[in-house]
């Protein structure tokens, strides 16, 4: 019986959020896997705008270089509707856990955030991650205990931003993992310095 005053109260918050405007951006938690599952849903129900952010970047994959898609915020995204007559059907979407609150409190986004989201992708909502660092690359570390030492990529994470890196250190070869911003590539001519 709690949870159900719960979701009373979150909806007559609702109620109270917009009165200058009909419409507002509203974050959706979804099911773990599920932001494709419920972005369909969602863009099938009237009145409902859906941003669903995606990002493709290359990994290897199996002894080939492949390309994946995967969300840009891993069970996120954002959906724009009515909260007054829609937030029910928004919040009990195949796919959506809960529309995301703070207590009563239901958070809108700023129309900026998403335009500047929106900045970064393409007309299908897709944005490419392509990064000058691929495995085999001779960089040099720029942070960290190892700042300044030289070593090759044995891989690229580009999903968290990581590069795992092979290092010749105390004579033998150790391998460790470094953000990808702390690797920086050796140029390859000697006019590249100037």
């Amino acid at each position: 019986m709690a949870v159900m005053d719960y979701h009373c109260d979150i909806e007559a918050r609702a109620a109270q959020i917009l009165e200058d405007q009909e419409r507002a951006w509203f974050c959706l938690r979804t099911q773990i896997k599920h932001e494709g599952l419920a972005a369909a849903h969602l863009r099938r129900m009237e009145g409902v705008e859906v941003l669903f952010p995606r990002m493709v970047f290359k990994r290897k994959w199996r002894e080939t270089m492949r390309e994946f898609t995967e969300p840009l915020f891993p069970n996120y995204l954002f959906a724009r509707f009515n909260p007054r007559k829609d937030l029910a059907r928004a919040r009990h979407a195949h796919g959506v856990q809960t529309v995301v609150h703070f207590g009563n409190h239901l958070p809108v986004i700023p129309e900026s955030v998403i335009n500047e989201i929106r900045q970064s992708l393409s007309a299908d909502q897709i944005c490419r991650v392509e990064s000058s660092l691929a495995p085999g690359d001779v960089v040099t570390i720029c942070g960290g205990a190892f700042s300044g030492l030289q070593a090759i990529i044995k891989n690229y994470l580009p999903r968290k931003q990581r590069v795992i890196l092979l290092l010749e250190f105390l004579g033998r070869q150790v391998t460790i993992e470094v953000g990808a911003h702390e690797a920086a590539k050796k140029p390859s001519h000697p006019l590249a310095k100037i």
